[in-house]
């Protein structure tokens, strides 16, 4: 991408202000995993950057260390146009198990509900080295639910994202750069 995913900027905010503000408003607590570029009190996976599994992983270990015992909502950066339509709808589905959008034929495990015995199945099997959902979701209960379920919440370009300049540029979104420091990160520039 050649910036920092978190300062993409979607309407005027940065990408993982954006995030944190879509998850506050559905969900408590919230918890950002990864330097520390929001507000949010901030976890990060270890070693830094060894995939989406471990990086869950260490954001349910901190949420169980703060007292947190229910299903989780995994929203990633990189999917800028996510509504709060759509993570309401998660967070109000029935039940606790956990809950996989598929767009397009593909899962969507970083914008999902997770239930408190896959995470707990998750966090083994990123201890012993799994760091792909592809790979292991026969070892997880998941629901995956396809758009006729969740159409009614949004569209398939909010499940969009972000890897690429061209990916931004498609989507009308702009590079963002550091404009005011982070209380939760005073080295970072960003929110």
């Amino acid at each position: 991408m050649g910036i920092d995913k978190a300062s993409m900027l979607v309407d005027g905010e940065h990408a993982a202000g954006r995030i944190a503000n879509l998850l506050l408003s559905v969900a408590d607590p919230v918890i950002e995993v990864g330097p520390g570029h929001t507000p949010l009190a901030a976890v990060a996976e270890h070693p830094v950057g060894s995939g989406p599994v471990v990086a869950v992983a260490a954001g349910w270990r901190a949420l169980r260390r703060a007292g947190h015992r229910g299903p989780v909502l995994v929203l990633a950066c990189d999917l800028p146009l996510m509504t709060r339509d759509l993570l309401h709808w998660l967070v109000d589905r029935p039940g606790d198990g956990s809950v996989v959008p598929v767009v397009a034929g593909r899962p969507q495990p970083l914008c999902a509900r997770w239930s408190t015995a896959d995470l707990n199945r998750m966090d083994v099997l990123a201890g012993a080295g799994s760091t792909a959902f592809r790979t292991m979701y026969e070892a997880l209960e998941v629901s995956f639910v396809g758009e006729g379920e969740w159409g009614a919440a949004g569209r398939p370009v909010d499940f969009s994202d972000t890897d690429t300049p061209e990916d931004l540029k498609r989507l009308g979104i702009a590079m963002g750069r550091p404009t005011c420091t982070s209380p939760a990160n005073p080295q970072r520039t960003d929110w």
